[in-house]
């Protein structure tokens, strides 16, 4: 199922979390991971000169510097790249976010792990992922995978997977990609709606009407589609969504969620994850794979 991993990382310590779950997923899975880095933004078209990404100060990108941020990579992911038995690096320059899509297009890779943030508390102090993430989760191919924490980052195999839905579009594409992996590599599988009530006055008799009919919508729209599965559970809890699912994670001990990422704003350049996955990759105690278009699923 993971043949191939896209690591896009700037080798900030930022990323560490998101280094450790690729390599020890292609470690697990006999995947390749590629160690995918942009150095720079050109400042102008065809230029030599680019701001790095992470200091912003203008730099020569020149054989000599290519060399010196190639072997900083290698020594910062030493051990992890021992540890794999394929791995490769590529190098380039430009906006992150259309390179980031454009060599996961040309490596046809299967799955693209990035950090949630380029700072350690930047994501906290804005309340959402960084931009990069936003505009790679909205038009990549693939399901992307965020690790914002260090703490997220364990990765002991799969054994519980948390599916989050919303009933939307989208969320029929992550479905299948929670389905596809429980069933492949035998793990448990909850299938969670959060009702959202927040900010709302709502009688409790009302309430328990809603759960009951979300639980049975949820077992329409996809325990039909399960056949001989068996290892899964079905949850519908009231409350604010992003607290809910966290909580469910946490409850269950889950090594990952699964959710849809859609936007109204059709432009990947202004869209934003929604708010309630924005949250969750921010508090989550695990990984989080935001799923948005069916080719990879």
């Amino acid at each position: 199922m993971f043949k191939k991993i896209l690591l896009a990382t700037s080798g900030a310590p930022s990323t560490f979390g998101a280094a450790r779950v690729a390599f020890d997923m292609a470690k697990r899975y006999n995947a390749e991971v590629i160690v995918f880095n942009v150095m720079g933004v050109p400042t102008k078209a065809f230029s030599q000169e680019v701001n790095d990404v992470r200091t912003g100060e203008k730099i020569e990108v020149d054989d000599e510097y290519r060399s010196w941020v190639e072997e900083e990579l290698k020594n910062t992911f030493a051990k992890q790249i021992e540890s794999v038995e394929f791995s490769k690096m590529i190098l380039t320059t430009g906006v992150p976010h259309r390179e980031i899509l454009r060599a996961a297009r040309d490596e046809d890779v299967d799955l693209i792990v990035m950090g949630a943030s380029s700072g350690e508390s930047s994501a906290y102090r804005k309340g959402y992922p960084g931009s990069t993430l936003q505009r790679v989760a909205k038009a990549a191919r693939c399901p992307v995978m965020t690790v914002h924490r260090e703490t997220a980052s364990y990765w002991g195999g799969f054994g519980n997977i948390v599916f989050a839905t919303d009933f939307s579009k989208q969320a029929e594409n992550a479905f299948k990609f929670a389905l596809a992996s429980a069933k492949e590599l035998d793990c448990d599988l909850t299938l969670l709606h959060a009702l959202d009530i927040s900010g709302k006055v709502l009688d409790q008799n009302s309430i328990e009407d809603d759960l009951i009919a979300t639980r049975k919508r949820i077992r329409d729209t996809y325990v039909s589609q399960m056949g001989d599965f068996k290892n899964f559970d079905v949850e519908v809890w009231e409350g604010v969504p992003y607290v809910e699912i966290v909580k469910m994670a946490r409850e269950r001990s889950a090594d990952l969620i699964v959710m849809a990422h859609h936007s109204r704003e059709l432009d990947p350049e202004k869209a934003r994850i929604g708010s309630t996955m924005e949250q969750v990759i921010l508090r989550a105690g695990c990984p989080v794979v935001s799923v948005s278009k069916p080719d990879k699923v």
